[in-house]
């Protein structure tokens, strides 16, 4: 089965977009993506006032632009029991600690203008009651729409098909009448009006992927992206990208999935200088995009994984190291795949400068999704490679080590442990 799909994957990664030549697959995730995503909160955004996260966010629209950001990934718009937005209540209730379903609209009208298209992060793995455990309005559904099993002893549909999540109410996506139509409704008559051409996945371990792939084509996505968070292994990586492959094939590669191998990589690498895990056997990167980069979604950190507004703050799960984080970003950024930048490390740790100037790098470039990596070095202290871009070429080295690609190159960014260049 493994080799199946991978030699699957490999195979669509060398075709590039004429293998993907199908109305499943999103536009971003065709191959040869110059998309710079923007992941446009972090845990405490919910919490802001004066003004309200929406309204910070559209104030920052023209500045993104600039910034090179092509697509913003946005919080759970929907009415919650939680702050953040992780325990959808009301679904068609689209006010939110964020702010009001009018910021939201001119919100993401503002990003429109710019440019700039906005992605929907989509938590429908479980859902609360309105006031108690599976009383659920807008929309009202029964409890046929609850698993058996599910921990408030009401649940009247079929078993779960994914990971049970003890927070909420587990959804039984194999009901079509209430759950998957409901769903396909909220996405075409709720959130598409409000602008957003994109969708994230949230917490797709706990539902079958055929039925994330069913939400994805109805609703038609330009991009779309999986939280596919796995077990991790260092000395297992394998198994954790194909975990990854496996639940974006099972999409009907409806889908990519975020790239959480070289997340687990890199954070390896700049905490105990082991830059040589970032090199496959096989000479290529050892993340999903050394596999299949068109449906590959590269990052730092996001919203779980690492601080929000500073070091101290946030969630903290799975945090890279604070100080190297411009590192991390200079892998990313230069590397193929669609690379993501967190909001608070552009706006509250004073980095716009520097991703900037390395969002600059990768379009002189011309860098996309599926760009050719030659690894140049790959020791402890050292990670280098050559990336070919359209008709020029880029340079990069991260780790304390030195390393330099020679005469004839342009240094165009740099900074503590890193340089880029272009030839």
């Amino acid at each position: 089965m493994k080799q199946r799909i991978l030699a699957a994957a490999l195979a669509a990664a060398t075709l590039g977009a004429a293998s993907h030549a199908n109305a499943a697959t999103p536009t971003q995730q065709a191959g040869a993506s110059k998309a710079i995503l923007l992941q446009g909160f972090h845990w405490h955004s919910a919490n802001s006032t004066s003004p309200n996260w929406y309204n910070k966010l559209r104030g920052n629209a023209t500045d993104l632009a600039a910034l090179g950001i092509t697509h913003v990934w946005f919080p759970p718009p929907s009415d919650s029991a939680a702050r953040e937005g992780y325990l959808p209540r009301r679904l068609d209730v689209l006010d939110s600690n964020y702010g009001s379903s009018s910021d939201l609209y001119e919100v993401v009208r503002a990003f429109k203008e710019q440019g700039i298209q906005s992605l929907a992060d989509i938590v429908v793995n479980h859902r609360v009651g309105t006031k108690g455990w599976a009383d659920f309005t807008n929309p009202t559904w029964s409890t046929h729409t609850v698993v058996n099993g599910d921990e408030c002893n009401c649940g009247l549909g079929s078993g779960d098909t994914g990971t049970g999540f003890s927070a909420g109410r587990d959804l039984d996506h194999t009901n079509v009448g209430e759950t998957q139509n409901g769903i396909k409704h909220w996405l075409n008559y709720t959130v598409k009006p409000v602008g957003f051409t994109g969708l994230r996945f949230d917490y797709v371990r706990g539902f079958g992927a055929g039925y994330a792939g069913q939400y994805a084509n109805a609703f038609a996505p330009d991009f779309c992206v999986g939280e596919v968070w796995p077990d991790f292994d260092l000395n297992n990586l394998n198994a954790n990208r194909q975990m990854i492959m496996d639940w974006i094939n099972g999409t009907g590669n409806a889908c990519g999935a975020f790239d959480f191998t070289t997340k687990g990589i890199l954070n390896d690498a700049l905490a105990n200088g082991n830059y040589w895990r970032l090199k496959a056997t096989d000479g290529k990167p050892q993340g999903t995009i050394g596999w299949w980069p068109a449906m590959s979604v590269t990052f730092v950190d996001n919203h779980d994984t690492g601080p929000a507004e500073s070091c101290g703050t946030g969630q903290n799960l799975w945090a890279a190291p604070c100080g190297s984080v411009m590192q991390g970003y200079a892998y990313i950024l230069t590397h193929p795949g669609i690379p993501t930048v967190f909001y608070p490390h552009v706006y509250d740790w004073g980095l716009k400068t520097q991703i900037g100037a390395l969002i600059n790098a990768r379009k002189a470039a011309g860098v996309t999704s599926t760009s050719a990596v030659a690894i140049q070095q790959a020791t402890q202290g050292l990670y280098a490679a050559i990336v070919t871009g359209g008709t020029r070429q880029l340079a990069m080295k991260i780790g304390p080590n030195s390393w330099s690609p020679g005469t004839g190159w342009t240094l165009q960014a740099s900074g503590t442990n890193y340089a880029v260049w272009i030839k």
